[in-house]
């Protein structure tokens, strides 16, 4: 067992004390750097990217040779897991992830077949052994599925969708088929990220991008019910730790205090609500990570900082806070503009940790 030289995000979702506000951001790997850009024209399309372990385990460890960042977070895709289940997933220049053989039926749902994580996902759970071995301990790495409400939407749309018609459409005809889908999806993704710890994630974060498009009673149904069955089957120790586990659903507003309630570590919090608030509604029964906008990388470098001081007091004093960007970094962001950030995290951080140390 390695051991783990900076534990502060560890620390942090567990709000344990810390000298100061440990970091990572929403896809810091990725296409804002040029070396991940000649990376991914060396793999020749993204998921022969994906599924190349050691070119993965380079995408992972890009960010943190340029900046000092808390965490690495594995390099690939919310999309694998259907991949898995064979309906032909493809990235289309322009268009984003395409199925070729998208389920609009209960008897589509049925026939899905249950992948074998080690054939099927294998490169995942090898790239997640390379990234760690490359790490020796540098920082925690993180592991992550998507929630199966997210990619259900991709699986029955068969695309990117702004109105998600023909899952909504499935949801009023046969939430029943609905629900089967998503149990499947659940099924593999908690079989998918115990691999992950297996294989050595230290935490482990699933992504639920589109559930706030559903109303309330909606989202508690089709996207909170199947987050909390993974919750309920994920393995929680690791190298004789805690793997923290967060969940992130962007625009979650006052449903933050449904999901505190699933037994997760921590919650991502968006942008569009401040973390104050955020602290209200979960009532510190857990950490949480966020939530700076994205869109203040595009501005000068006063105005990184003061934004970077502004998140931080939104969440004041007390243990529990992972700074972050309240969703993905954009492939437009100018990697100096990021390093603003990094520096002012650790330079005013400390201040609020300091009485608890």
């Amino acid at each position: 067992m390695t051991t783990l030289k900076n534990d502060l995000l560890l620390r942090a979702l567990m709000r344990e004390p810390v000298e100061r506000t440990p970091l990572w951001i929403m896809r810091q790997a990725g296409r804002y750097l040029p070396e991940y850009r000649e990376i991914r024209a060396q793999a020749g399309d993204f998921m022969r990217l994906c599924r190349n372990p050691e070119l993965a385990c380079e995408v992972t460890m890009q960010p943190l040779r340029r900046y000092k960042l808390d965490a690495a977070i594995l390099f690939s895709d919310i999309l694998t897991v259907p991949d898995a289940m064979g309906l032909g997933l493809r990235f289309e220049p322009g268009e984003g992830p395409m199925f070729d053989r998208p389920v609009r039926s209960k008897r589509d749902i049925e026939k899905l077949p249950a992948p074998d994580i080690a054939d099927d996902l294998g490169y995942v759970t090898d790239a997640v052994r390379t990234i760690r071995k490359e790490l020796d301990g540098r920082v925690p790495l993180i592991g992550f599925a998507g929630s199966p409400w997210t990619v259900g939407t991709y699986m029955v749309e068969g695309r990117s969708s702004r109105d998600f018609k023909t899952i909504r459409g499935l949801a009023a005809e046969d939430p029943a088929a609905l629900e089967l889908l998503l149990d499947k999806v659940a099924t593999t993704t908690t079989a998918y990220l115990n691999a992950q710890v297996e294989s050595g994630a230290q935490a482990i974060m699933v992504f639920d991008t589109w559930g706030a498009a559903l109303a309330p009673d909606d989202y508690r149904r089709f996207s909170l019910a199947s987050m909390q069955k993974i919750v309920d089957g994920l393995s929680r120790e690791s190298d004789g730790r805690r793997v923290p586990v967060i969940l992130f659903t962007k625009g979650a507003g006052p449903l933050l205090a449904d999901m505190a309630g699933t037994g997760c570590d921590a919650l991502g919090v968006d942008w569009t609500t401040d973390l104050a608030t955020a602290r209200e509604y979960v009532e510190d029964k857990v950490a949480l990570q966020g939530n700076l906008d994205p869109a203040t990388l595009r501005e000068p470098a006063d105005v990184i900082r003061q934004g970077v001081a502004d998140t931080l007091a939104s969440y004041g004093n007390g243990p529990g806070h992972v700074f972050n960007l309240g969703h993905g970094i954009t492939p437009d962001i100018d990697p100096d503009s990021l390093a603003v950030l990094v520096d002012a995290v650790h330079e005013l951080s400390p201040t609020y940790h300091k009485r608890l140390l």
